[in-house]
């Protein structure tokens, strides 16, 4: 398999707007199934690369189906240190993948979304991209000393959570509640339903890290796709 740019996982959770999934996945990506996310490949029409995990969410005929179709199967004991999706983004970041999209990493279970969601600040990933996509919510991390474009549409909601200690010296422009060098402090919510005046703002910070999450309006999507039709 050669080295990919960008890998997509499919995980076992819950997955919303199915089509509108399947258009973020581009034909150069590498598709990782997470046990029962290949449930989701074959709902897709997607054939995955590679299959990982110990296979309890997955029948052994769609398992095999796959593995005849050319996917690489790789079998993990039920007794493991590890998640099937900490797993599946270890294994791609073992192919040398630099930006990773998660789908399907949300559900009912809070524990396994609440470890999934923080899988991102983990240190193992700390030279990788990772984004999780749930719905029309966008999730992601901001790391010590960079600086991120958010990009969606006037009144889309930008939260921003400390992970693990307070942030210290954020900046942001293009929301409505701006932040000038300030911090947002762990276990608080100020940073919580920010507003996007544009269609990019910049978040900055200095020191610790930040949640992001982005959740798209849709009805400023309808309205403009139906404006140009």
């Amino acid at each position: 398999m050669s080295k990919p740019t960008r890998a997509v996982i499919l995980a076992n959770g819950e997955m919303e707007n199915r089509a509108a999934v399947k258009a973020l996945i581009h034909p150069s990506d590498t598709i990782i199934a997470a046990d029962g996310g290949a449930q989701y490949c074959q709902q897709l029409g997607l054939s995955p690369d590679v299959l990982i995990g110990d296979f309890d969410s997955l029948s052994s005929e769609l398992l095999a189906g796959f593995e005849q179709a050319g996917a690489q199967i790789i079998r993990h004991p039920a007794r493991k240190d590890f998640t099937d999706l900490e797993l599946a983004l270890q294994y791609a970041r073992s192919l040398g993948a630099i930006d990773i999209l998660v789908l399907g990493a949300l559900g009912a279970r809070w524990d396994q979304s609440l470890a999934n969601l923080l899988l991102a600040a983990s240190e193992q990933f700390i030279d990788i991209n990772i984004k999780l996509i749930d719905g029309e919510q966008e999730i992601f991390l901001l790391r010590e000393g960079s600086t991120h474009e958010v990009t969606g549409e006037p009144g889309d909601i930008v939260s921003l959570i400390p992970l693990g200690d307070n942030a210290q010296g954020i900046r942001t422009e293009g929301l409505e509640y701006p932040l000038q060098d300030e911090p947002l402090i762990f276990g608080a919510t100020r940073g919580i339903s920010n507003v996007l005046l544009d269609r990019t703002a910049l978040i900055s910070l200095n020191q610790g890290s930040l949640l992001c999450v982005i959740i798209h309006n849709m009805d400023h999507k309808e309205n403009r796709d139906h404006s140009q039709s």
